[in-house]
């Protein structure tokens, strides 16, 4: 799994390589975790922010002094993902450390400024994906001329031409995108457009699943009411089936808290 979701226009703060698909979902104010002490071996989980059964549990661990390991256990509601986030303060703003297929379970945020503390949540997410389409690219990089073409194809936009009514998102199906279509640009960019049905929803992912995976994963996250976006894709995308899905945010677990310790001597 890639560390993050890809930056775009505008650029969040996660952000890792080169895509034109994202946004940073609303910070809000987290529920109230457990603290440990500077350099203590693990985060008490604490409350879940939902306080019910379908919210998952998330521990913290420092596993170095720099480095922290995440790992949560599912709710029980059955949430088609989960997006981790963390800041340095309790009431934020939080920034999206990934978006997270619903079989992975742990992740481990590195190399950690010293001596700082740390808040992590997990939220759900759910909602209704379009039919997929399947891209084979062209082998190579983009040639001198795809990049002095600029690449007005890029940025995330809402054409009013393709929004139908509005079904909220627990309506099912009938709140999925729908005509998604897929226009190969060049050697490793595509355009994506689709019809935006749903009423409700707090965004859109751009889900891929590599030629031969067994899953499709989120690869770009977008502002509601967009219908269309490109994405500069990495190697294992040339070949690859696509789908968006409007999403709503579930759940939230409960608020870890760890302090980072002072790096070994040989690592400062």
């Amino acid at each position: 799994m890639r560390p993050a979701i890809r930056a775009a226009v505008p650029a969040v703060a996660l952000a890792l390589a080169v895509a034109a698909c994202s946004t940073q979902p609303p910070a809000e104010r987290p529920a109230r975790g457990s603290a440990t002490s500077p350099g203590g071996a693990a985060a008490t989980p604490g409350t879940p922010g939902t306080g019910d059964a379908a919210a998952p549990t998330l521990r913290a661990v420092l596993t170095t002094p720099t480095d922290i390991d995440l790992s949560w256990r599912r709710g029980a509601s059955g949430a088609l993902g989960h997006v981790l986030e963390f800041a340095t303060e309790e009431a934020g703003p939080y920034t999206v450390l990934q978006y997270l297929p619903p079989d992975v379970t742990a992740y481990r945020h590195p190399d950690l400024m010293p001596r700082t503390t740390f808040f992590y949540r997990l939220r759900t997410f759910d909602g209704p994906a379009s039919a997929p389409v399947d891209v084979s690219l062209p082998p190579g990089e983009p040639t001198t001329e795809d990049q002095e073409s600029g690449h007005d194809w890029l940025p995330p936009r809402r054409d009013p031409g393709r929004s139908a009514p509005g079904r909220p998102i627990r309506s099912g199906g009938a709140a999925a995108p729908s005509g998604l279509k897929a226009a190969v640009k060049h050697a490793n960019g595509i355009h994506f457009s689709w019809t935006d049905h749903a009423s409700d929803e707090e965004g859109f992912l751009l889900e891929a699943r590599p030629r031969g995976g067994s899953a499709y994963a989120p690869v770009a996250v977008l502002d509601p009411d967009i219908n269309s976006c490109g994405l500069i894709t990495l190697p294992t995308e040339k070949r690859a089936s696509y789908r968006v899905r409007a999403f709503t945010y579930g759940a939230r677990s409960n608020v870890p808290r760890l302090t980072t310790g002072e790096p070994a001597a040989d690592e400062r």
